[in-house]
């Protein structure tokens, strides 16, 4: 139960003064439907009201407060003409322009001869101050609600500045005393206030480093933040270590022989992600692990290589994978070697249908299938395992967390590793993966020659296409990557089918188009044709990112390469490292170049390590996209920037780690200020492991 100190935080926005139904929907599409949302939408800037100058000395342009009293009106002959009022203060006239007036209000408002302190932008039009329509007016025998210093925030339509300030003024009434959860040596060494007064000065910065993701305030709630994630995340891996599982141990056999028909050596790097897993598989207690390994490092033999040690135990194992393309990559790996040793495998896709799914199933349930691969067909209702032991996800931010337990689920104390190519930054993994162990391979197989990437502008192309066939004409084959499928009226983009339609002309029938709009059937249809080698180029959006692999493909074009992600062209770029001639990448751009796509694709050419791409991925751009999709369940922190407070992270990692070690079931006097936390950040899922026992 979440403790009743913090009840107020948690109440409906209705239930504060002024907020009704329709400016509730309002709010809950800004921030949220709740008190503790509006306080964690924190400012972006302010806007100094201090100038205070006299009127003789403001700056067009700039914001100017002062007191002045009103001279006389100017009504206007008609209502298409602004309503003007003179105002004075000792040194200048300053005239005040309202474009809308309604009735009299204006007139009660600004009575001749009243003093009001006004507080709005000056401009100068010919040669005389004016203010169109003040931000703010009050009687001057009441200076103190004039907001010297306002502070702005991201809106959406329908709430103004003004409006907001108010209502988070009023959430931060509700604000209880909480007892203090950080260590007190590491808060004054830090220089941090308490958390109350940190909220405080968030959201009424006195100066431009208040704002700042530096400043000890904002650094103390990020660090709130990121601490309730990790600590979360730690509690909730210390009770995967100890749930009950059962131990894969066996005698090696099928390994070595797999490990004699293999047709190339393991690298060290493998032969220590199989050590690591492995000892996860003997021990009594569940796995559940991340695998993280570059294009074309090698990961699928791994699976295999581990997956045999269910199999020897006389129990199954499955490996589910995003798309069919992929599936069927690694039908095609795992078949042909396990057939040379015995083993029994099989694909299930949505494809397989009637008589040979009944019989796959069939097989299935009685234990005949020791490994089955397969696409979202594997957690289907009617798919049921005689005796699963081990669960692999390959590239698990496209499923999502329910889909890979509800495949664990069809096993019995079930292993599960999850797998991806997707170069994931250390504080992601910490984020998004903390509740794992972590294994990566980082070091590709001998014999790989390095891309060669070229950057140019789109005006080059004629010059990129006679290249282009020159080389097709040795039987290399190419990529050709387009970021739209249709044209856009927005974004002027070349269409895939349009550059298919154009390139057609000059290659033929030896050019092929796939697109995510294509139903999966002509796609793969398609590339199984690119495959064989019958086409020797693929026009396609990104749907080729994940998975293919056409050893023969070296070459790579990629068209508007600015609009791409780093992650998302190191993927793509992966695509021609499958086999063991040198590739070559060209990434094309349109013009204007922003500096941080010139920033991207400066990267791109001078390096290949993936993960080196992937720190700095997360500089430009942010986690969500770094995983290729801003999906639910990914953790876009409130308080947090991790491309700031990476540092933090890490700490918090560590802290982490060493209050549980100190305190696992949070009782201290500082355990319970943490359980306070944990519900304030809404991690109740730790709380929640912790009272299941």
């Amino acid at each position: 139960m979440r403790p009743s100190i913090l009840y107020p935080l948690f109440a409906p926005l209705e239930t504060l003064s002024g907020i009704g139904k329709r400016y509730c929907v309002l709010m809950n599409n800004l921030c949220g439907d709740k008190v503790i949302d509006l306080l964690w939408h924190l400012p972006s800037g302010f806007i100094d009201r201090r100038c205070n100058v006299p009127l003789s000395q403001a700056l067009d342009g700039k914001i100017w407060t002062g007191k002045v009293r009103v001279v006389e009106h100017a009504v206007p002959k008609n209502k298409k003409q602004p309503y003007r009022i003179v105002v004075e203060d000792n040194t200048d006239q300053l005239i005040l322009v309202f474009f809308k007036v309604f009735g009299d209000s204006i007139t009660k408002q600004f009575p001749v001869d009243a003093e009001k302190i006004i507080s709005g932008k000056i401009e100068i039009f010919n040669k005389q101050l004016q203010m169109s329509h003040p931000d703010y007016v009050v009687d001057a025998s009441k200076p103190e609600q004039m907001p010297l210093i306002e502070t702005v925030y991201p809106l959406t339509a329908g709430i103004t500045n003004k409006m907001l300030n108010k209502q988070i003024f009023q959430a931060f009434t509700q604000v209880p005393e909480l007892a203090e959860w950080q260590d007190e040596h590491y808060l004054v060494q830090q220089k941090w206030p308490s958390f109350k007064e940190a909220l405080w000065v968030a959201h009424h910065p006195q100066n431009f480093a208040d704002i700042e993701l530096s400043s000890p305030a904002r650094q103390r709630l990020a660090y709130d933040e990121l601490l309730a994630n990790q600590l979360s995340l730690a509690i909730v891996r210390g009770r995967l270590k100890t749930q009950k599982g059962r131990s894969l141990t066996n005698s090696g056999e099928l390994k070595k022989k797999l490990l004699s028909v293999l047709p190339f050596a393991l690298t060290s790097a493998q032969k220590r992600v199989i050590a690591e897993i492995e000892s996860d598989l003997f021990s009594e207690y569940r796995m559940l692990r991340l695998l993280q390994g570059d294009v074309g490092s090698g990961k699928t033999i791994v699976a295999l290589i581990t997956m045999l040690n269910a199999v020897e135990c006389g129990c199954q194992a499955a490996i589910m994978a995003p798309t069919e393309i992929l599936a069927e990559q690694h039908a095609e790996t795992i078949s042909e070697l396990c057939a040379k040793i015995g083993v029994k495998t099989a694909l299930l896709t949505s494809n397989i249908k009637g008589k040979a799914r009944k019989q796959l199933l069939h097989e299935l349930a009685n234990g005949d299938i020791n490994i089955l691969i397969g696409t979202h067909a594997l957690f289907t209702e009617d798919v049921v395992f005689k005796d699963l032991a081990y669960a692999i996800v390959d590239e698990q931010h496209r499923f999502g967390v329910k889909q890979r337990l509800s495949l664990s689920q069809k096993g019995r104390f079930c292993d599960v590793l999850v797998m991806t190519a997707t170069p994931i930054p250390r504080t992601l993994v910490l984020t998004q993966f903390g509740d794992m162990e972590y294994s990566k391979i980082d070091e590709l197989p001998a014999g790989r020659k390095p891309v060669t990437t070229t950057v140019m502008p789109l005006s080059k192309m004629n010059n990129v296409v006679e290249a282009l066939a020159r080389k097709l004409q040795t039987g290399t084959q190419a990529y050709w990557v387009c970021p739209l499928v249709e044209e856009s009226e927005k974004i002027d983009l070349s269409a895939a089918t349009e550059r298919f339609e154009s390139l057609q002309k000059i290659f033929g029938n030896n050019v092929g188009l796939v697109h995510g709009k294509m139903k999966e059937a002509e796609k793969n249809a398609v590339m199984e044709e690119f495959k064989q080698g019958r086409l020797k180029l693929l026009v396609s959006t990104t749907v080729i990112e994940v998975g293919v692999n056409v050893p023969n493909a070296t070459i790579m074009v990629v068209e508007h390469a600015e609009r791409f992600g780093l992650a998302q062209l190191h993927q793509l770029r992966g695509r021609i490292k499958r086999g063991y001639e040198a590739g070559s990448c060209i990434l094309m751009y349109g013009y204007p170049l922003s500096s941080v796509s010139r920033e991207r694709l400066n990267t791109m050419k001078a390096t290949e390590d993936g993960f080196l791409i992937a720190e700095e991925d997360l500089k430009l751009r942010g986690g969500g996209e770094i995983l290729g999709t801003k999906q639910s369940g990914f953790n876009n922190f409130r308080l947090a920037d991790l491309s700031v407070h990476s540092d933090l992270l890490l700490t918090a990692s560590k802290d982490a780690a060493l209050i549980l070690q100190k305190d696992p079931n949070l009782q201290s006097e500082r355990g319970q200020a943490l359980r306070t936390l944990l519900y304030l950040f809404e991690q109740d899922t730790a709380i929640k492991t912790y009272n299941a026992g």
